[in-house]
């Protein structure tokens, strides 16, 4: 039996700095789950099609399923367990509280994770194919958030609470 390439690789997860002795061709999401128990983000289609496993990467949305650990060394990454502080919730983990925006729960993690790396894209000027003119600022309608969210998926359909919840977050 050949043995596994494996390699030392440092995240820093959720501010804190972790390192984890893995195969090299451990997914991102693999990691977080099987070598440091952060379940939060899921394991839904494990083909980047769901969204479920998504995190933010340097402030960024990934796919943690579709990425390797191995290549992020010494990033910042933060998964669902890293956005609120102690006992607070973050802000838009409040609004789908608040909103009921859920269901089963399964995607609820991406589903806010990737909301919150979505608003950070629109404070920063990022323009969306809903747009009508990519050179105004972008704006938050209803339309503009599913476009924007169009990559995380819902089996249970509570996109008609998620929605209310990203607006609200966004106000606040």
């Amino acid at each position: 039996m050949a043995e596994m390439p494996a390699t030392t690789v440092t995240l820093n997860v959720n501010g804190a700095e972790r390192r984890l002795d893995i195969d090299t061709r451990t997914t991102l999401l693999d990691a977080l789950r099987e070598d440091l128990g952060l379940t939060g983000a899921k394991k839904g289609c494990d083909h980047g099609q769901c969204g479920s496993c998504t995190v933010l990467l340097g402030g960024r949305r990934v796919l943690s399923c579709l990425t390797l650990a191995v290549a992020h060394e010494g990033e910042e990454v933060l998964t669902i367990e890293g956005l609120g502080a102690g006992d607070a919730l973050h802000p838009m983990q409040a609004a789908f509280v608040e909103h009921d925006a859920l269901q089963c729960g399964y995607c609820t993690p991406g589903q806010i994770v990737s909301a919150v790396g979505m608003l950070g894209e629109v404070r920063d000027g990022w323009p969306s194919y809903a747009a009508a003119d990519i050179a105004a600022e972008p704006s938050l309608d209803a339309a503009e958030i599913r476009e924007r969210m169009s990559g995380n998926l819902c089996r249970c359909g509570a996109y008609a609470n998620i929605v209310p919840a990203i607006a609200e977050a966004f106000s606040r």
